[in-house]
């Protein structure tokens, strides 16, 4: 099994990883794309493990950055339509479905 991203959820954790490499350090955008490969693999292994929302989609929150991966179940692997950060606007990637 392996994820698939939406092109607007991979602009979004292209745009967040710059983010942090400008405002933090390297490192830290370092450290932000692997949380997002931990979760991806988490997922990967039982996509059943986010919180159900709206249009059938799944939320499953970062541990360490205020994100949260927006995906559908899917059989090769979850479907991403978001790398969602936490205090934004709650459902706009709905658009996407």
């Amino acid at each position: 099994m392996t994820y698939e991203l939406h092109p607007e959820a991979e602009a979004e954790l292209s745009n967040a990883a710059l983010h942090y490499a400008k405002q933090a350090s390297k490192g830290i955008a370092l450290a932000f794309l692997a949380e997002f490969e931990r979760v991806a693999e988490v997922l990967e292994s039982n996509q059943q493990l986010g919180t159900k929302s709206k249009a059938g989609l799944r939320v499953y929150p970062f541990r360490r950055f205020p994100y949260s991966i927006v995906y559908r179940e899917a059989a090769s692997g979850p479907y991403i339509y978001a790398v969602a950060h936490q205090r934004q606007e709650p459902g706009y990637w709905l658009t996407r479905v």
